[in-house]
């Protein structure tokens, strides 16, 4: 059998990659924004989900927070053209920068007031402004054949059919998963050190971001998600309430949510479980047509 030369072999890697591009970019095009890329990594679930803000027309209703209301997941909403810009481990503050950035805002940004203690991603902000919205053109085939392939191995569910798993998930009883040795431990992170100094300057920048969206026609409102009890008396949590609140202390500043607290559920004090996501965002969602309709 012939040898292939290495330059004939160069040659087919070459045109072997060339036509795979292509046929990446004919699925591009023909699939459209229809396809969703799984997340692997938190980072890569912030990636996607940005891009999908920056791409696709803008939602009626977009919250921006921490870890703490990326919990609150889009599925567990009935409410349509709603997305969760909230970044896990990030500030609420980098959310509505990129809101506030884009040429188009939605009618409503819910903003969550308990972790304004972290800097804003100043790169994520940068790479979703108006100018350099969205990931490079190159990479959009591979990502939509990979897209494709994922959507393939695994087809979403229905709305009826996340309809009736939450409806399942709800008429179990609260978890009993005690939890006592993580709280504790994030008792002590809260008590910790005193971050007022950050979160009055993050408190300042989102009042001014707030003017901005609202002078546009957007509405904006404040809501606070619910400790555990022992870290809801911690130096962290009311310390950012007596800041946010002296800065916001209008009512209709703020979300009305209701939930039955003895409901919820905290797998490490911090965070709530998935059940108790499901009802504190069911609680959400009841307050949302009526800020629509006044809008």
């Amino acid at each position: 059998m012939e040898r292939m030369s290495a330059p004939h072999w160069f040659a087919r890697c070459a045109l072997s990659a060339a036509l795979l591009l292509f046929g990446c970019s004919l699925a591009t095009a023909w699939f459209g924004n229809n396809l969703q890329v799984p997340a692997t990594t938190t980072r890569d679930g912030t990636l996607i989900t940005l891009n999908r803000y920056a791409k696709e027309p803008i939602p009626d209703i977009v919250l921006v927070g921490s870890s703490l209301t990326f919990r609150l997941k889009e599925e567990y909403f009935a409410t349509p053209r709603l997305r969760n810009l909230a970044l896990a481990g990030g500030s609420p503050v980098t959310g509505l920068e990129i809101v506030a950035n884009q040429p188009r805002l939605p009618k409503l940004v819910l903003i969550e007031a308990n972790v304004l203690s972290r800097a804003p991603d100043a790169a994520l902000v940068e790479r979703y402004s108006r100018s350099g919205a969205a990931e490079p053109l190159f990479f959009r085939p591979v990502r939509t054949a990979v897209a494709a392939y994922e959507n393939w191995l695994h087809v979403p569910l229905s709305h009826a059919q996340v309809a009736s798993a939450l409806e399942r998930l709800l008429k179990q009883p609260p978890s009993e998963f005690d939890n006592r040795v993580y709280a504790e431990r994030a008792l002590q992170q809260f008590n910790a050190q005193d971050l007022t100094s950050v979160t009055l300057a993050n408190v300042n920048r989102v009042e001014q971001l707030i003017t901005s969206i609202e002078a546009r026609g957007s509405r904006a409102l404040l809501f606070d998600l619910p400790y555990s009890e022992p870290l809801e008396e911690s130096l962290f949590a009311k310390n950012t309430r007596e800041i946010v609140h002296a800065k916001f202390p209008a009512s209709d500043r703020w979300l009305p949510i209701a939930y039955s607290r003895p409901e919820l559920r905290w797998a490490d004090g911090v965070h709530l479980d998935e059940r108790s996501a499901v009802i504190v965002s069911q609680s959400i969602d009841r307050a949302l047509p009526a800020l629509l309709g006044s809008h």
